[in-house]
Protein backbone atom coordinates (compact mmCIF):
# COMPACT_ATOMS: atom_id res chain seq x y z
CA UNK A 1 0.00 0.00 0.00
CA UNK A 2 0.81 3.50 -0.24
CA UNK A 3 0.69 5.22 2.99
CA UNK A 4 0.37 9.04 3.45
CA UNK A 5 1.67 10.06 7.57
CA UNK A 6 1.59 13.65 8.90
CA UNK A 7 3.76 14.13 11.75
CA UNK A 8 5.97 11.36 10.26
CA UNK A 9 8.93 12.84 11.79
CA UNK A 10 7.86 12.70 15.36
CA UNK A 11 8.95 9.38 17.81
CA UNK A 12 5.71 7.50 16.73
CA UNK A 13 5.64 8.44 13.20
CA UNK A 14 9.77 7.60 12.70
CA UNK A 15 8.70 4.07 14.21
CA UNK A 16 5.60 3.71 12.23
CA UNK A 17 6.90 5.02 9.20
CA UNK A 18 10.23 1.48 9.41
CA UNK A 19 7.79 -0.85 10.73
CA UNK A 20 5.94 0.16 7.48
CA UNK A 21 8.15 -0.24 4.97
CA UNK A 22 9.52 -3.34 6.90
CA UNK A 23 5.85 -4.78 6.09
CA UNK A 24 6.53 -3.79 2.16
CA UNK A 25 4.48 -0.74 1.84
CA UNK A 26 5.54 2.82 0.76
CA UNK A 27 5.50 5.87 2.97
CA UNK A 28 5.31 9.37 2.13
CA UNK A 29 5.66 11.95 4.98
CA UNK A 30 4.00 15.00 4.54
CA UNK A 31 6.38 17.54 6.68
CA UNK A 32 6.73 21.76 6.28
CA UNK A 33 10.28 21.20 4.92
CA UNK A 34 10.70 19.04 2.27
CA UNK A 35 13.38 20.50 0.69
CA UNK A 36 15.48 19.21 3.59
CA UNK A 37 14.89 16.01 3.83
CA UNK A 38 16.51 13.21 1.78
CA UNK A 39 13.81 10.11 -0.64
CA UNK A 40 15.09 6.68 0.49
CA UNK A 41 13.71 3.85 -0.75
CA UNK A 42 9.88 3.20 -0.07
CA UNK A 43 10.09 6.86 1.71
CA UNK A 44 9.40 10.20 0.33
CA UNK A 45 8.85 13.71 1.63
CA UNK A 46 6.15 15.84 0.26
CA UNK A 47 5.81 19.59 1.75
CA UNK A 48 2.34 20.98 3.31
CA UNK A 49 1.44 23.46 4.99
CA UNK A 50 3.46 26.31 3.52
CA UNK A 51 1.81 29.00 1.27
CA UNK A 52 3.30 27.95 -2.27
CA UNK A 53 2.59 23.65 -1.55
CA UNK A 54 0.53 21.57 -3.61
CA UNK A 55 0.52 18.05 -1.79
CA UNK A 56 -2.28 17.30 -3.35
CA UNK A 57 -0.32 16.59 -6.98
CA UNK A 58 2.06 14.21 -5.28
CA UNK A 59 -0.50 12.13 -3.65
CA UNK A 60 -2.84 10.97 -6.01
CA UNK A 61 -2.71 6.88 -5.34
CA UNK A 62 -2.17 6.90 -1.69
CA UNK A 63 -4.26 4.50 0.02
CA UNK A 64 -4.54 5.38 3.40
CA UNK A 65 -3.83 8.38 5.51
CA UNK A 66 -2.54 8.51 9.12
CA UNK A 67 -2.45 11.54 10.74
CA UNK A 68 -0.65 12.50 13.59
CA UNK A 69 0.91 16.33 13.21
CA UNK A 70 0.10 18.61 16.20
CA UNK A 71 2.08 20.71 19.12
CA UNK A 72 3.15 18.23 21.56
CA UNK A 73 1.63 18.78 24.77
CA UNK A 74 4.47 18.72 27.04
CA UNK A 75 5.73 21.68 28.42
CA UNK A 76 4.14 24.31 30.54
CA UNK A 77 0.55 24.92 29.17
CA UNK A 78 0.47 28.72 28.89
CA UNK A 79 -2.58 30.46 27.27
CA UNK A 80 -0.35 30.22 24.12
CA UNK A 81 0.73 27.04 24.31
CA UNK A 82 -2.48 25.61 24.93
CA UNK A 83 -3.62 27.75 21.64
CA UNK A 84 -1.11 26.38 19.81
CA UNK A 85 -2.08 22.73 21.10
CA UNK A 86 -5.80 23.26 19.81
CA UNK A 87 -4.89 25.05 16.72
CA UNK A 88 -1.80 23.21 15.22
CA UNK A 89 -4.51 20.19 15.09
CA UNK A 90 -7.40 21.43 13.47
CA UNK A 91 -4.83 23.50 11.39
CA UNK A 92 -3.21 19.80 10.04
CA UNK A 93 -6.72 18.02 10.00
CA UNK A 94 -8.56 20.55 8.04
CA UNK A 95 -5.50 20.78 5.40
CA UNK A 96 -5.63 17.27 5.24
CA UNK A 97 -9.48 17.20 4.70
CA UNK A 98 -8.76 19.30 1.73
CA UNK A 99 -6.19 17.36 0.04
CA UNK A 100 -8.50 14.13 0.29
CA UNK A 101 -11.22 16.29 -1.66
CA UNK A 102 -9.00 17.31 -4.49
CA UNK A 103 -7.76 13.56 -5.13
CA UNK A 104 -9.29 11.92 -7.80
CA UNK A 105 -8.95 8.91 -7.01
CA UNK A 106 -9.64 9.03 -2.29
CA UNK A 107 -7.82 6.84 0.15
CA UNK A 108 -10.02 3.87 1.77
CA UNK A 109 -9.37 5.33 5.08
CA UNK A 110 -7.89 8.06 7.18
CA UNK A 111 -6.10 6.94 10.82
CA UNK A 112 -6.62 9.67 13.14
CA UNK A 113 -4.65 10.11 16.36
CA UNK A 114 -6.98 11.13 18.90
CA UNK A 115 -6.07 10.55 22.56
CA UNK A 116 -7.43 8.83 25.67
CA UNK A 117 -7.99 12.50 27.00
CA UNK A 118 -11.31 12.23 25.42
CA UNK A 119 -12.53 10.34 28.36
CA UNK A 120 -12.04 13.12 30.96
CA UNK A 121 -10.36 11.61 34.65
CA UNK A 122 -12.06 8.93 36.59
CA UNK A 123 -10.53 6.55 39.23
CA UNK A 124 -13.79 4.42 39.11
CA UNK A 125 -15.02 5.03 36.00
CA UNK A 126 -14.28 2.46 33.31
CA UNK A 127 -13.95 3.19 29.41
CA UNK A 128 -14.50 1.67 26.21
CA UNK A 129 -15.26 3.01 22.71
CA UNK A 130 -19.06 3.31 23.72
CA UNK A 131 -18.42 5.47 26.58
CA UNK A 132 -19.11 9.36 26.82
CA UNK A 133 -16.42 11.59 28.26
CA UNK A 134 -16.83 11.69 32.22
CA UNK A 135 -16.00 15.39 32.33
CA UNK A 136 -14.31 17.92 29.72
CA UNK A 137 -11.11 19.15 30.61
CA UNK A 138 -8.30 20.70 28.35
CA UNK A 139 -7.71 18.06 26.26
CA UNK A 140 -10.98 16.52 26.26
CA UNK A 141 -12.44 19.20 24.34
CA UNK A 142 -9.14 19.45 22.33
CA UNK A 143 -10.22 15.37 21.46
CA UNK A 144 -13.38 16.26 20.79
CA UNK A 145 -12.72 19.28 18.50
CA UNK A 146 -10.06 17.13 16.84
CA UNK A 147 -12.08 14.37 16.21
CA UNK A 148 -14.86 16.20 15.05
CA UNK A 149 -12.82 17.87 12.27
CA UNK A 150 -11.23 14.72 10.67
CA UNK A 151 -15.18 13.35 10.83
CA UNK A 152 -15.93 15.20 7.13
CA UNK A 153 -13.39 12.72 5.89
CA UNK A 154 -16.51 10.32 5.99
CA UNK A 155 -18.64 12.80 3.33
CA UNK A 156 -16.07 11.48 1.04
CA UNK A 157 -16.40 7.93 1.40
CA UNK A 158 -14.02 7.37 3.55
CA UNK A 159 -13.22 5.26 6.45
CA UNK A 160 -12.28 7.11 9.51
CA UNK A 161 -10.81 5.64 12.70
CA UNK A 162 -9.76 8.11 15.80
CA UNK A 163 -6.72 6.25 17.15
CA UNK A 164 -7.46 7.43 20.72
CA UNK A 165 -3.92 6.92 22.15
CA UNK A 166 -2.98 6.12 25.85
CA UNK A 167 0.48 6.68 27.70
CA UNK A 168 2.97 5.33 25.10
CA UNK A 169 5.94 3.41 26.72
CA UNK A 170 9.19 3.68 24.58
CA UNK A 171 12.72 3.69 25.59
CA UNK A 172 13.89 6.24 23.11
CA UNK A 173 11.63 9.09 24.05
CA UNK A 174 7.94 10.40 25.47
CA UNK A 175 6.68 9.94 29.20
CA UNK A 176 9.08 6.29 30.21
CA UNK A 177 12.67 8.28 30.18
CA UNK A 178 11.15 10.64 32.43
CA UNK A 179 9.19 8.46 35.10
CA UNK A 180 12.62 6.50 35.16
CA UNK A 181 14.73 9.01 36.17
CA UNK A 182 13.86 9.49 39.43
CA UNK A 183 14.61 5.99 40.03
CA UNK A 184 17.94 6.15 38.38
CA UNK A 185 18.78 9.14 40.78
CA UNK A 186 17.44 6.43 43.89
CA UNK A 187 14.86 9.09 45.11
CA UNK A 188 11.58 7.04 43.32
CA UNK A 189 8.59 6.97 45.08
CA UNK A 190 4.41 8.01 45.07
CA UNK A 191 3.11 10.20 42.44
CA UNK A 192 0.22 11.98 44.17
CA UNK A 193 -2.34 10.09 45.52
CA UNK A 194 -0.80 7.03 43.63
CA UNK A 195 -4.38 6.04 42.63
CA UNK A 196 -5.03 7.56 39.46
CA UNK A 197 -5.15 5.12 36.82
CA UNK A 198 -2.62 4.86 34.01
CA UNK A 199 -3.67 3.74 30.84
CA UNK A 200 -0.78 2.63 28.75
CA UNK A 201 0.84 0.43 25.69
CA UNK A 202 3.97 -0.51 24.49
CA UNK A 203 5.05 2.05 21.32
CA UNK A 204 5.78 -1.64 19.32
CA UNK A 205 1.96 -2.74 20.56
CA UNK A 206 0.78 1.15 19.14
CA UNK A 207 2.97 0.76 15.64
CA UNK A 208 1.01 -2.47 15.01
CA UNK A 209 -2.17 -1.23 15.86
CA UNK A 210 -2.30 1.48 13.53
CA UNK A 211 -1.47 -1.00 10.62
CA UNK A 212 -4.34 -3.31 11.85
CA UNK A 213 -6.84 -0.19 12.22
CA UNK A 214 -5.70 0.23 8.42
CA UNK A 215 -6.43 -3.25 7.39
CA UNK A 216 -9.00 -4.70 8.81
CA UNK A 217 -12.21 -2.83 7.08
CA UNK A 218 -14.77 -3.40 10.07
CA UNK A 219 -13.12 -1.13 12.43
CA UNK A 220 -14.46 2.70 12.10
CA UNK A 221 -14.86 5.05 14.39
CA UNK A 222 -12.94 5.74 17.89
CA UNK A 223 -10.53 2.68 18.47
CA UNK A 224 -8.82 2.93 22.03
CA UNK A 225 -5.12 2.44 21.93
CA UNK A 226 -4.21 0.80 25.08
CA UNK A 227 -2.91 -2.19 26.85
CA UNK A 228 -5.27 -5.05 27.94
CA UNK A 229 -4.48 -4.36 31.69
CA UNK A 230 -3.80 -0.53 33.52
CA UNK A 231 -2.58 0.15 36.07
CA UNK A 232 -2.45 2.64 39.11
CA UNK A 233 0.49 4.82 39.36
CA UNK A 234 1.50 3.78 42.62
CA UNK A 235 1.72 0.03 41.11
CA UNK A 236 3.53 1.40 37.96
CA UNK A 237 5.77 3.02 40.17
CA UNK A 238 6.70 0.11 42.16
CA UNK A 239 6.67 -2.30 38.87
CA UNK A 240 9.34 0.48 37.44
CA UNK A 241 11.60 0.66 41.07
CA UNK A 242 11.47 -3.39 40.95
CA UNK A 243 12.54 -4.01 37.24
CA UNK A 244 15.23 -1.57 38.02
CA UNK A 245 16.00 -3.11 41.40
CA UNK A 246 15.93 0.56 42.61
CA UNK A 247 13.96 1.76 45.81
CA UNK A 248 10.54 3.51 45.69
CA UNK A 249 10.27 5.56 49.03
CA UNK A 250 10.13 9.02 48.09
CA UNK A 251 7.12 10.84 47.63
CA UNK A 252 5.93 13.50 45.03
CA UNK A 253 3.01 15.21 46.85
CA UNK A 254 0.35 16.72 44.51
CA UNK A 255 0.96 19.94 45.62
CA UNK A 256 4.48 20.30 44.76
CA UNK A 257 4.04 18.74 41.19
CA UNK A 258 1.20 21.50 40.70
CA UNK A 259 3.60 23.90 41.79
CA UNK A 260 6.28 23.00 39.36
CA UNK A 261 4.06 21.88 36.41
CA UNK A 262 1.09 23.93 36.76
CA UNK A 263 -2.05 23.04 34.11
CA UNK A 264 0.35 20.19 32.75
CA UNK A 265 0.65 18.49 36.03
CA UNK A 266 -2.78 16.86 34.88
CA UNK A 267 -1.26 14.27 33.07
CA UNK A 268 0.60 13.01 35.79
CA UNK A 269 -1.76 13.78 38.70
CA UNK A 270 -5.48 12.36 37.25
CA UNK A 271 -5.68 9.70 35.01
CA UNK A 272 -8.86 6.59 33.74
CA UNK A 273 -8.50 3.14 33.01
CA UNK A 274 -9.44 3.36 29.18
CA UNK A 275 -10.24 -0.51 28.01
CA UNK A 276 -9.36 -1.57 24.26
CA UNK A 277 -12.55 -3.56 23.56
CA UNK A 278 -12.99 -2.71 19.89
CA UNK A 279 -9.46 -3.77 19.48
CA UNK A 280 -9.56 -7.05 21.44
CA UNK A 281 -13.12 -8.28 19.40
CA UNK A 282 -11.95 -7.84 16.60
CA UNK A 283 -8.76 -10.06 17.60
CA UNK A 284 -5.84 -7.55 17.56
CA UNK A 285 -3.01 -9.42 19.89
CA UNK A 286 -1.41 -7.39 22.21
CA UNK A 287 2.47 -8.78 22.50
CA UNK A 288 2.41 -6.69 25.50
CA UNK A 289 -0.49 -6.94 28.16
CA UNK A 290 1.19 -6.96 31.28
CA UNK A 291 3.58 -3.91 32.92
CA UNK A 292 6.55 -5.81 33.89
CA UNK A 293 6.62 -7.75 30.92
CA UNK A 294 6.75 -4.52 28.99
CA UNK A 295 8.85 -2.73 30.99
CA UNK A 296 11.44 -5.35 31.06
CA UNK A 297 11.66 -5.86 27.39
CA UNK A 298 11.90 -1.80 27.09
CA UNK A 299 14.56 -2.00 29.76
CA UNK A 300 16.65 -4.60 28.85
Amino acid sequence: MNIAITGGTGLVGQKLTHYLVEQGHSVTILTRNAANKQNKEHVSYVEWLQPEATPAEHLEGTDAFINLAGESIMGRWTALKKERILSSRLEATTELISIMKQLKKKPTVLVNGSAMGYYGYSDTKQFTEEDEPANTPFLGEVTQKWENAASLASEFGIRTVYMRIGIVFDEEGGALPKMLLPYKLFVGGKVGSGKQWMSWIHSNDLIRLFLFAIEKEAISGPLNATAPHPVRMNQLNRTIAQVMNRPHWLPAPSFALKTTLGEMSTLILDGAYIFPRKAIQHSFTFQYNELEVALKQLLN
